[in-house]
């Protein structure tokens, strides 16, 4: 089996490359944090202490990164790992960014001779432990052939969608569903209860209407027990929203729902939502229409 390169050891990589290694695959780690690595390491990973260091001996490295900057950072940055890795290389990007930065990163990985491909993920932290995400993938047909083992035993289902920057395209179309159905959701609680129905009434009856969002039921338990650990942080959410509205600016296409979803959830994060589940932005509803703050 290839040696793989993983940087990113966060929620979902993590569980990744976790998935990877109980494969019988050999990984070479990078992460910023490395007691993030700790479980891997103990069960045979290498440590790289850089990005260069990643892909030394490896040729297909994985990202699974926050922010497009922080993509930037370990691809370009000091100590890249794209001045060193070897050519024919495959760098799978599984990360959130926008389709233009997606394209840019193809760009750079060209130059060095290396395959970019466009592979963020649908699923949260769970989905991710179970080997149950569904990867949107733009790669050339023949390099996704080749992918196909290793997205297989990290997910359920991969699908092809094109050139470069079309499965970032999709996925920001999901994440802005997301968002919006949970905050649609939310303000609709917070009135029900402002009208006397009781929260159990209302979860009753509005999480059985077709007009509601499938996920909803399943957030269900989260909301009515103020869980909110993190499948998927708010601050990153709101980051996506922020990648959908600059790639409705550059494409001249108005969002207005959009922008005013993505500004809520900034300032959720400003009242300290950002580290919990992006469901919380029920909570900072409820919270700030009961203390009359909108």
């Amino acid at each position: 089996m290839e040696n793989i390169g993983f940087i990113g050891l966060g929620i979902m990589g993590s569980r990744m490359a976790r998935n990877l290694q109980k494969a019988g695959y050999a990984l070479t780690l990078f992460n910023r944090t490395k007691s993030k690595a700790k479980d891997l390491l103990a069960q045979g990973a290498k440590w790289a202490n850089s990005p260069e260091e990643v892909v030394l001996d490896c040729n297909i490295i994985i990202t699974m990164l926050s922010t497009p900057e922080a993509i930037r950072e370990v691809a370009l940055g000091k100590n890249g790992f794209l001045e060193v890795a070897h050519t024919k290389s495959i760098w799978i990007n599984c990360s959130t960014v926008n389709p233009s930065f997606a394209k840019k990163m193809a760009g750079k990985a060209k130059e060095k001779g290396i395959a970019y491909i466009d592979a963020p993920v649908a699923g949260t932290k769970e989905p991710a432990e179970k080997g149950e995400l569904v990867f949107l993938v733009g790669a050339d047909i023949d390099v996704l052939a080749r992918l196909n083992p290793l997205m297989r035993i990290m997910g359920k289902k991969t699908i092809p969608l094109g050139s470069i920057g079309q499965a970032s395209h999709m996925k920001m179309l999901i994440n802005l569903l997301l968002a919006q159905s949970m905050l649609a959701f939310g303000e609709a609680m917070a009135l029900g209860k402002e009208t006397g129905l009781t929260e159990e009434a209302l979860f009753n009856v509005l999480l059985n209407v077709p007009v509601t969002a499938p996920f909803l039921k399943a957030v269900r338990p989260k909301l009515e027990n103020h869980d909110y650990e993190p499948n998927f942080p708010l601050q990153w959410m709101q980051k996506d929203l922020h990648l959908a509205s600059l790639t409705a600016y550059e494409l001249n296409v108005a969002m207005p729902s959009l922008n005013t979803t993505k500004e809520i959830f900034a300032q959720a994060k400003q009242n300290g939502y950002g580290e919990k589940d992006f469901s919380s932005i029920y909570d900072y509803l409820k919270t700030n229409n009961a203390n009359d703050n909108f």
